[in-house]
């Protein structure tokens, strides 16, 4: 074997490893084991599963072991390694991506199902303008006035929804979204045009109000869009991103893909120009430019 040959094969292992881990922090998070209660229901040595589950550990368990795992919870070997996507042994693999084609009904409900699915993970995600938990019901109208009224109502339903969402105690929710956006409705420029300044008063009061209430389980960060670049998306924790591309979702079930997305949501941070903690206060100046 050659050099070049076994470091490809490294590398591979440490992706298999990475995912295995990955797919295990899913398991005990949802039963609520520590490692020593895991180890006991599936007669391993807690010691040897603290190994496999160590950062940065190119171990795996033997076949019997996985097999084991995989039977007691429920769950395929094929899922625990990453091969496919879906976690029920019974089910067909689910397919690393797919596109959802949906009306703002049918939306609201994928969205609350996708939500309700990702319970106890963080979700973080890039809205294509003003994230909707955040919008007044007058921008509402005026963002989505061509739709018809049943698709209004789904619209405005698919909005309370999240905020009632990012209420629960439980939630952790982050925002990336352009510095630019908020100065574009501030000074009514852009699609915000038309949209009266007593309108946009109020939808920047109300980020004020909600976003220094629902701090910290839900932060918004602020980055300048002259400089970093990113397409509306959403990561539901470790289980699927979705993104938005107009009356469809182009949706990601790949682990691999999903950790890149998550990636890219993190360098989205790091570039920054405002923290969650001052973001009311940033919004706040732009607000004075209406008074």
């Amino acid at each position: 074997m050659n050099t070049q040959q076994f470091e490809a094969e490294s590398v591979d292992k440490r992706d298999l490893a990475e995912i295995f881990r990955d797919r295990m922090a899913l398991l005990l998070a949802r039963k609520g084991f520590n490692l020593s209660q895991f180890a006991d229901s599936v007669g391993i040595d807690r010691s040897a599963l603290s190994q496999f589950l160590a950062p940065g550990s190119t171990r795996l368990p033997r076949a019997e072991t996985l097999c084991t795992i995989a039977r007691t919870y429920g769950v395929s070997v094929d899922w625990l390694m990453g091969l496919i996507a879906n976690d029920e042994t019974s089910s067909e693999a689910v397919p690393m991506l797919e596109i959802e084609r949906i009306s703002e009904t049918s939306a609201s409900v994928k969205m609350a199902e996708w939500h309700q699915e990702a319970m106890g993970y963080k979700i973080r995600y890039v809205p294509s303008t003003l994230p909707d938990l955040l919008r007044t019901e007058q921008v509402s109208k005026y963002e989505f006035g061509d739709y018809t009224p049943g698709q209004v109502q789904a619209r405005e339903r698919r909005m309370q929804d999240q905020l009632n969402y990012s209420r629960r105690p439980e939630t952790d929710i982050e925002v990336c979204m352009p510095l630019q956006v908020i100065a574009q409705v501030a000074k009514g420029e852009g699609i915000w045009k038309q949209v009266p300044v007593t309108v946009r008063r109020e939808q920047l009061e109300n980020m004020i109000k909600l976003v220094g209430e629902l701090y910290p389980t839900f932060r918004l960060f602020l980055f300048d869009a002259r400089k970093t670049y990113s397409a509306a998306y959403t990561l539901f924790g470790p289980l699927r991103a979705a993104i938005y591309i107009g009356n469809m979702y182009l949706v990601i079930n790949s682990v691999e893909h999903i950790r890149a997305f998550t990636a890219h949501f993190d360098g989205l941070i790091r570039t920054s120009n405002v923290a969650p903690d001052k973001a009311a206060k940033t919004i706040s100046r732009y607000l004075e430019m209406l008074r």
